[in-house]
């Protein structure tokens, strides 16, 4: 994935200087040509505020990037980042025109089905996925360990895993909770009532099932256990 220096809150600057640059006459006549074909500004007839910028990240003449623009801030960005003719990459940008969420599809679709979240210091804080490529229908949720965590532009190299809630049953709460250590599972537990609780965990001690608890009272503590032989 291509990295953040080309995204995020200094986007719409650095597109805008790229237009001004084919002007330039200190510019190299092929380097011109290259932001003639794949810099191109549309603007609202009404209004004269520009609404979309193209954008040529890897600098090899083909426009992969397409980023809609409220005047010189950026709102969303689309991409072709394998350059087969499909968008296969969906940036989104908060007010200040900082990337925020980068969507894309684990399916090579063409509507993203998960998003990756940055956090507080810009790295990816979660991942949610939709079975059903729906952002108002996420299902899985992925939580990761900031400190090890890329920049969100790196949404394929999130981290280490700390833990994951699912929906099973598709009624919008989380009825499976995984927990890991250093990237590998140490615990899940299942609602299999659905009553908003976990009923049942089973722990795990390098990878193998190591004990089964069932029957939790009414603070949640487990009163049945089980170890596996």
């Amino acid at each position: 994935m291509r990295g953040a220096a080309a995204r995020g809150r200094a986007f719409a600057v650095a597109a805008l200087a790229v237009c001004g640059a084919v002007l330039a006459q200190s510019c190299a006549d092929p380097e011109r040509e290259r932001l003639k074909s794949t810099t191109k500004a549309t603007y609202d007839k009404a209004t004269g505020k520009l609404t979309e910028l193209t954008y040529d990240a890897n600098k090899n003449g083909r426009i992969d990037t397409w980023t809609e623009m409220d005047g010189t801030r950026p709102l969303r960005s689309r991409i072709d980042s394998n350059e087969d003719g499909r968008v296969d990459r969906w940036e989104y940008y908060d007010g200040a025109g900082k990337l925020t969420k980068v969507g894309f599809s684990r399916k090579a679709a063409d509507t993203p089905d998960a998003w990756a979240y940055a956090g507080a210091n810009g790295g990816i804080d979660r991942i949610e996925m939709s079975s059903v490529a729906d952002p108002a229908r996420v299902d899985r949720w992925e939580f990761y360990d900031p400190s090890t965590t890329s920049p969100v532009s790196a949404a394929d190299n999130p981290g280490t895993l700390r833990r994951v809630e699912e929906d099973t049953n598709g009624d919008g709460r989380a009825d499976k909770w995984e927990r890991y250590s250093a990237g590998i599972v140490s615990s899940v537990e299942f609602d299999e009532n659905h009553d908003g609780r976990p009923d049942r965990r089973l722990t795990y001690k390098e990878s193998e099932l190591a004990l089964i608890e069932t029957a939790p009272d009414t603070s949640g503590r487990y009163q049945k256990t089980v170890t596996p032989k």
